[in-house]
């Protein structure tokens, strides 16, 4: 059943029919493209990295519990062959998510580029060499919000996560928390990625890569 929602009499409204970008820095063909969808998406990276996009590296990243779909902005901290690596809390949401259905999407959106790359595969943990790896490398407080927040689970104030911050602090004074044991790693590894380049009039450019049954790359365009 649809929640009933409660509002005072004041209408809830809001028409954004008439928010309109046209598209027209870029273009994108199938002979543009690498033949390895990694290192197009690395391109990609790079190119708003140069010009300067906010957080370039951000992608939303949407799981199911296998019937209800749930997403959230995360960091992509590695991309190689293997596939998209970011980190978290293994008892978060997203993770206990993961655990339970492997198979995940994230999309990347660069407004400065006019570009969105969307990745859909499936999903491991990476192993704890890496995630220590990695963590030993967070600047000190970001460490200690790592090990101080059981995240996804209701608190009853920020003061005690600060409170649990500050101790912790004072347990290792120089910032060198060690990982917790619940924090690391997910590798996205891709079957289909689809590049997309905005265009004028709404007729955009789309190409996809699948992953076939012989293990090699698929290459085609889609409809806007």
């Amino acid at each position: 059943m649809k929640p009933q929602h409660q509002h005072t009499g004041e209408a809830i409204s809001r028409d954004l029919a008439q928010l309109r970008v046209d598209y027209a820095a870029h273009s994108l063909s199938e002979g543009d493209v690498d033949p390895d969808p990694i290192r197009q998406l690395i391109l990609w990276i790079d190119q708003a990295i140069a010009v300067h996009a906010h957080e370039p590296n951000a992608m939303t990243l949407a799981t199911t519990d296998g019937t209800r779909p749930s997403a959230r902005v995360v960091l992509l901290k590695h991309i190689d062959a293997d596939g998209l690596v970011f980190f978290t809390n293994y008892h978060s949401r997203k993770a206990v998510q993961l655990d339970s259905n492997p198979h995940a999407a994230a999309v990347f959106w660069w407004p400065e580029l006019h570009r969105q790359a969307r990745v859909e595969g499936t999903i491991s943990r990476t192993t704890r060499a890496q995630s220590e790896e990695y963590f030993n490398r967070r600047p000190p407080d970001s460490r200690l919000s790592a090990a101080a927040s059981p995240q996804s689970q209701i608190v009853p104030s920020r003061e005690i996560l600060e409170r649990r911050v500050a101790e912790l602090a004072k347990q290792f004074p120089d910032g060198n928390v060690p990982c917790p044991p619940n924090w690391g790693g997910y590798c996205l590894r891709p079957h289909t990625l689809e590049f997309w380049q905005g265009r004028t009039g709404r007729l955009h450019d789309r190409i996809e890569y699948s992953w076939n049954e012989i293990n090699a790359w698929i290459i085609r365009r889609l409809a806007p």
